[in-house]
């Protein structure tokens, strides 16, 4: 890697592109360039047009040159980008590369028959994780494809190219077709258990292999260079390297540090508008009630995903007429603030559950109740993370290991104490919160030194932070929340 090296991390996500200018050497963040997406459809329905993609992609990479020279560094340092996209998302192209209509999202639940139905034609859940570690919900690409098959046939049979949304990107950039373990892990359509995609999975939903990328060994192996035309579009320098790229969820565990050449079996929660917590494993996970993913590094990543967190509670506070961090402890009460459904515990038909009133109760009480109501239900989640890693969450070393606590809830001083309230474990908060796009970088610095991604941002220390001790484990409210959710799943919850 030359002196002063820079690498390019890109974060394609739902909403915006970033493009992180990164010292390939230390991780320093010198330049960051972002741009707005724009995501349409009513109902169900959540579409972007990829063309968008890119647009985005050129305009955030034009404003992050921009800051990178007033630092005094000139576009000739960059050696290597890599993108880090929206995971699932559905990109059908013509045999020019062009986008046959807009890209089905993640987030597009008009899939949901078309999932069940397929996970009813393998023979239920458990045949699914045995193959690609996970089942078949509204967001796989796999349940996409089986939509678009029936709803726009004709984009269907007219495609001569299936991609996810990094893969298109990173097709644009360098002009050939690859994608990674950890992205491909989300469609359904690859097996975790083989390492590469399942014909009988293909034959399921009518799609032929031909259409689909080639699978890089890596998130940051090197898939070819930036051609002329692409260089001359980014004003980057013609050649350099670029990587296969992963899916939004790998490149933050790479960020953080995660996998084969840095942490093992250590949990992360990530405090969003949903609720995430993963682990990097060696494990290969295969329950029904996890997502099943492979990591960008050839681990794996179980992850488990909930739908209310950080959105639900600010309309909670909304509705109380209170700042967000007005809250106290919920006392007697329990708030399940479940406004959308629920993903973990599958209650897609639920609605915000609230319980134990009194005539003492306060408003503060009320939005502390769903906090604990929103944190509880990811800290379950987390225990069956942590057994498919293997390991007994209450055993001793399992139960003590820090938990790293990202997100924009990681910023608010009431989320982090009641996460630290209710796990009785010590907390990491990292430093930095761009912890998709830095991993991105390590991936592009990969592709151009040949080194391990998870081992170079290991080096950078980009997952390091604020260490909080644990605390006594407040089992009450714990418990409260907990038999509350247990008891209301089947009538008051369904």
């Amino acid at each position: 890697m030359p002196t002063n090296a820079v690498v390019i991390g890109v974060d394609s996500s739902t909403q915006s592109t970033k493009a992180a200018f990164t010292d390939a050497a230390t991780g320093r963040l010198l330049a960051v360039g972002r741009a707005p997406h724009r995501v349409t459809g009513e109902g169900g329905a959540r579409e972007s047009d990829p063309a968008v993609w890119w647009s985005a992609l050129r305009d955030a990479v034009a404003e992050g040159l921009t800051a990178l020279r007033g630092t005094g560094i000139d576009a000739s340092a960059v050696t290597g980008i890599a993108v880090a996209g929206q995971q699932h998302g559905l990109v059908v192209l013509d045999g020019a590369g062009v986008p046959l209509r807009p890209a089905l999202l993640w987030n597009d639940t008009r899939s949901a028959p078309q999932a069940a139905a397929l996970t009813e034609a393998l023979g239920g859940p458990d045949a699914w994780t045995a193959r690609t570690g996970s089942v078949p919900v509204a967001s796989m690409t796999a349940s996409k494809w089986q939509w678009l098959r029936e709803h726009d046939p004709a984009a269907a049979k007219a495609a001569a190219a299936v991609r996810l949304p990094h893969d298109f990107l990173t097709e644009r950039l360098a002009g050939v077709a690859a994608t990674d373990p950890g992205d491909a892990s989300g469609t359904c359509w690859y097996s975790t258990a083989t390492g590469a995609y399942d014909p009988e999975l293909l034959d399921l939903v009518g799609l032929d292999p031909a259409l689909l990328p080639p699978v890089a060994a890596t998130g940051g192996t090197r898939v070819g260079t930036l051609t002329a035309a692409a260089a001359a579009e980014l004003g980057l320098p013609a050649g350099i390297a670029v990587a296969a790229g992963t899916g939004d969820n790998m490149a933050a565990a790479v960020g953080l540090g995660l996998g084969g050449e840095g942490l093992l079996d250590h949990p992360v929660l990530s405090l969003g508008t949903s609720g995430t917590v993963f682990a990097a494993t060696r494990s290969r996970p295969a329950s029904p009630a996890l997502a099943g993913f492979a990591a960008a590094d050839g681990t794996y990543l179980p992850l488990a995903c909930t739908l209310n967190c950080t959105l639900a509670v600010d309309k909670v506070a909304a509705l109380l007429g209170l700042e967000r961090e007005a809250a106290l402890p919920g006392g007697d009460v329990v708030l399940l603030p479940y406004l959308d459904g629920e993903r973990t515990p599958d209650l897609p038909g639920a609605s915000g559950l609230l319980t134990g009133l009194r005539h003492t109760t306060t408003p503060q009480q009320i939005l502390g109740a769903a906090y604990e109501g929103a944190v509880v239900t990811v800290l379950r989640a987390l225990d069956e993370v942590i057994r498919a890693c293997g390991e007994d969450p209450a055993a001793p070393g399992a139960a003590d290991r820090p938990l790293r606590l990202v997100g924009g809830g990681a910023q608010g001083r009431h989320w982090v104490e009641t996460v630290r309230r209710l796990s009785g474990r010590p907390l990491i908060v990292p430093e930095s919160t761009e912890l998709v796009a830095l991993g991105a970088a390590a991936l592009a610095a990969s592709a151009a030194s040949g080194e391990d991604a998870v081992a170079v941002a290991t080096s950078w220390g980009t997952g390091s932070g604020r260490a909080l001790d644990a605390v006594e484990r407040d089992t009450e409210t714990w418990d409260r929340v907990s038999s509350v959710l247990d008891r209301a799943s089947g009538p008051l919850l369904s």
